[in-house]
């Protein structure tokens, strides 16, 4: 989630939506191009973005964002799991 009409750098205000993300106490993880989240439970989930939102929305008059769910239940730290099996398998591909 970032806003449209605030030029080519939106750091000041993607930082403001990372910090909260960072206090909520989910598992995230920041990447170039957008923020991934960890939560059971999408209550949860859907709440940090309308938080996210909510920062923006008073000096910002449009604002871009997307989402995408995997849901899956009973399994925890897939963040780094789904990134260390990819890992693993790059090092057994013969070239």
């Amino acid at each position: 989630m970032f806003p449209v009409d605030k030029g080519e750098s939106v750091g000041e205000y993607v930082s403001r939506i990372a910090a909260m993300i960072g206090n909520s106490g989910v598992t995230y993880q920041l990447t170039p191009m957008g923020t991934i989240l960890e939560t059971d439970d999408l209550g949860k989930a859907l709440a940090i973005v309308d938080k996210a939102y909510q920062l923006l929305e008073s000096d910002c008059n449009r604002v871009y964002a997307t989402l995408k769910l995997d849901i899956r239940r009973g399994r925890q730290g897939r963040i780094e799991s789904k990134v260390s099996s990819v890992e693993h398998r790059i090092g057994s591909v013969k070239q």
